[in-house]
């Protein structure tokens, strides 16, 4: 069904990501369904909306015609079931934000669908695992599709569409017309594990985990390597602390699961340790690093020479899990580098970064990784060994 906006969005799960998504549907016009079975949950939620439209407004965003437009096209619903059925099946889309359990979703989507209309989109909004899993027990899965959101919604302009096998078609160009109009940045991704951002960014964390319980490095060095001499936003170390190690942990034990234990998605046992200590990090306050007030920062050891290691360790990893994802078709040359900038702000795509170094380059550092370790990780893909042989560039 074609979803304008006329359409009328549902969205379940009342939490940072499920507000998020709320508020920007609001915000471009539509009205808005936001349920919880939580009371604290949708008060905190539409207390959040008011002040971060407010701040909108005094940002220049926003006009105060425009934000009061928006507060009142949504309705806070608490509850999800028979009672609320009146709410439900109005919409024309509805996009889960609830806890990331295979089993809550398949329940909470087999209920929505007995209380929407028969042609309404049911879109769950998971990071990691499998869609056609998630509908699977649906009458109707041909109206199941993945729509993957970063956190903060509002602010991060990427949004990953993930059709699985059971999607109709036009369901997929009537959602990725939708997100268009929402001014957030599309990409198509194949139904595996982590999609295309947190299936190729895990490098980045995996392998300076790695490097850290080896001692070449300790966290600060790592970070400073990664942030000024690759061009990253933040180090591995504070990126993690700031997005959880909990969940950040979590993700890599999915996918690892996922792709059959694959040595490339191995997750480290100190990540596992600190997330069994509570450091889970800025949201406790301490992490690889200690946020309490007064706690002195590490300093990083400023060798440039062990700092390129680093970085030339990790960007061969990284790259190579991009090749490999353009190898497997997980998605299109151009969603993978759109991926990777504007979904984790990487300083460049990792493809274009790939021609940059040089595929012959990359694969004699894995090579000589896989050699030294006899570790099946550091294998290069198939497609970079293909290109190296025929003397093409990644992005011919």
């Amino acid at each position: 069904m074609p979803l304008g906006t006329d359409t009328i969005v549902g969205v379940v799960g009342a939490g940072a990501m499920g507000a998020g998504i709320a508020q920007v549907a609001a915000t471009r016009g539509h009205s808005v369904v936001l349920a919880d079975q939580s009371r604290s949950a949708i008060d905190h939620a539409r207390d959040g909306h008011a002040k971060a439209l407010a701040r909108d407004v005094e940002k220049g965003r926003l006009t105060r015609e425009q934000a009061d437009g928006a507060l009142a096209r949504l309705r806070y619903v608490a509850g999800i079931g028979a009672a609320q059925s009146s709410e439900f099946s109005a919409c024309g889309i509805i996009i889960e934000a609830i806890v990331e359990r295979l089993g809550s979703k398949q329940e909470l989507f087999a209920a929505l669908e007995r209380l929407v209309s028969p042609d309404a989109v049911l879109a769950p909004n998971t990071s990691s695992l499998a869609v056609v899993a998630i509908g699977g027990g649906c009458k109707h899965p041909g109206r199941v599709i993945g729509i993957h959101f970063f956190n903060p919604a509002p602010v991060m302009p990427l949004v990953e569409i993930v059709p699985a096998l059971t999607t109709d078609p036009e369901v997929v160009e009537s959602v990725r017309t939708l997100i268009d109009t929402w001014g957030k940045t599309a990409v198509v991704a194949a139904d595996t594990p982590g999609f295309i951002v947190n299936r190729i960014a895990r490098p980045f964390y995996g392998e300076s985990l790695r490097i850290l319980e080896e001692g070449i490095a300790d966290c600060a060095t790592i970070d400073w390597a990664m942030r000024e001499l690759a061009g990253f936003k933040m180090g591995p170390f504070e990126l993690m602390d700031f997005i959880g190690n909990d969940v950040n942990y979590a993700v890599t034990c999915s996918i690892f699961e996922a792709m059959f234990h694959d040595p490339r998605y191995r997750p480290a046992l100190t990540q596992r340790r600190l997330v069994e200590a509570g450091r889970l990090g800025r949201k406790t306050q301490r992490g690889y690093y200690d946020y309490h007030d007064g706690a002195a920062r590490p300093e990083p050891h400023t060798d440039r020479a062990v700092g390129q290691v680093i970085c030339d360790r990790v960007l061969a990893m990284l790259i190579n899990e991009a090749v490999d994802a353009l190898y497997l078709r997980v998605a299109s040359a151009k969603d993978i580098e759109l991926s990777m900038t504007k979904g984790v702000n990487y300083p460049k795509g990792l493809l274009v970064w790939g021609d940059e170094i040089g595929a012959a380059t990359v694969l004699a550092r894995l090579d000589a990784l896989q050699a030294e370790y006899g570790d099946d990780r550091y294998r290069p893909s198939l497609l970079l060994r293909k290109l190296v042989r025929e003397s093409r560039r990644i992005l011919a």
